[in-house]
């Protein structure tokens, strides 16, 4: 039985929230060696998305091993002390506590974990976004497994013909429930037509109950109780065979959905598949972008990876996101470029209502407001 993890964090943006220092990245890396050396990890390798680090592990230790997530811990914080000496923006932004307490699940990272037995040829690809929160799978996942448009296997492959499960959280009341497709589409779709409540948490494998995929579900503002940015989340789809091939779960993203964040985690904006060179983020602090980069898993170990957005193919669907992001930018700060009030709960929003509160009166029995120069005009006579 194999495990990959990947968690992530943001730890030290450079310049701003745009990117990653590569000395962050080296020092995660030597506490990922030295976690390797001792036997806590099979293999790992350690990548980025605009301003997150991730930690791509394999083991055998199962999910949530305290031994691992105490070892990514470490490298966090490693790398956390890099990045205050280098005086970099937001350092230790995603680290919440102090102490560490068992896993990372509630400190601040997001994490993506699935145990399985290897296939006689194990493909996964990593799916790591920046500058968006964990709903934005939705719309990707449910096409990869339960839309025939998307993923001929559900259709012409009998090993996908039965459909797959979906594990479905209510992040607000720390709920799940399971559903099938295709006989329950419709009530899937209408609860991850939410995703700011409902998140696809995995996907399994009808016909053999096996896993397919897991995404990170951390909300850093329902966490930390204040806002600290956009959860960045990550995900991890296992291709082949029982499930979807390579290019159908990569085929989502040539359309760039809408997805929350972007500007301070507080606009609208298009999703941008890009490689991984081209992950740091620009223009309004974004447009939120995605990676995805693909593995085989021999014997544990990480063949790859190969940066699979790093493609002509995906040239259309980022001229289609510059498009998108020009009209979203071209509303400035009104919705829907701006999120709706209950998302900006967060940020500095609720400082202005209270201060307004005082001068908010009863509208029941007022007329507008006029102006004295207007009070002072003659009445028109009307013909």
């Amino acid at each position: 039985m194999v495990t990959i993890s990947v968690i992530k964090a943001d730890i030290g943006g450079w310049v701003g929230h745009s990117g990653v220092h590569t000395d962050l990245l080296e020092a995660v890396r030597e506490a990922l060696e030295e976690g390797r050396q001792r036997g806590v990890i099979l293999d790992f390798y350690v990548a980025y998305c605009g301003d997150d680090v991730n930690l791509i592990m394999t083991h055998a230790k199962g999910v949530e091993s305290p031994e691992v997530h105490e070892l990514a811990w470490q490298a966090f914080q490693k790398a956390t002390a890099v990045a205050k000496a280098l005086k970099l923006y937001g350092a230790g932004q995603d680290l919440l506590v102090d102490a560490f307490s068992g896993t990372v699940r509630g400190l601040g990272p997001g994490v993506a974990e699935m145990a399985f037995e290897e296939r006689k040829s194990e493909p996964i690809i990593v799916f790591m976004a920046d500058k968006t929160s964990p709903g934005a799978w939705n719309l990707p996942l449910y096409r990869m497994f339960a839309d025939p448009f998307n993923t001929a296997g559900l259709v012409i492959a009998p090993s996908l013909h039965q459909g797959f499960r979906f594990e479905i959280h209510d992040i607000m009341e720390s709920k799940r429930i399971l559903l099938d497709a295709p006989e329950e589409s419709y009530d899937i779709l209408a609860l991850i037509g939410a995703p700011e409540r409902y998140n696809i948490k995995a996907v399994y494998s009808r016909s053999t109950g096996e896993i397919a995929a897991v995404s990170s579900t951390e909300r850093l503002a329902h966490v930390a109780g204040r806002y600290v940015g956009k959860d960045d989340p990550v995900l991890i789809v296992r291709a082949q065979s029982q499930f979807p091939a390579v290019g159908e779960l990569l085929e989502p993203f040539t359309f760039p959905h809408l997805v929350p964040g972007w500007m301070r985690g507080s606009h609208t904006g298009p999703l941008m598949p890009v490689s991984l060179a081209q992950s740091r983020t620009a223009r309004f602090d974004g447009p939120p972008r995605v990676v995805a980069l693909g593995f085989q898993i021999a014997n544990g170990k990480l063949i790859g990876p190969v940066d699979l957005f790093d493609n002509p193919a995906f040239d259309e669907a980022r001229r289609m996101a510059n498009q998108i992001a020009d009209y979203m930018r071209r509303h400035g700060p009104f919705e829907p470029h701006r999120l709706p009030l209950e998302e900006m709960e967060y940020t500095t929003l609720p400082d202005i209502l209270q201060r307004l509160a005082s001068r908010m009166e009863d509208i029941n029995g007022h007329r507008p407001a006029r102006s004295e120069e207007l009070e002072k005009m003659p009445e028109m006579e009307v013909e």
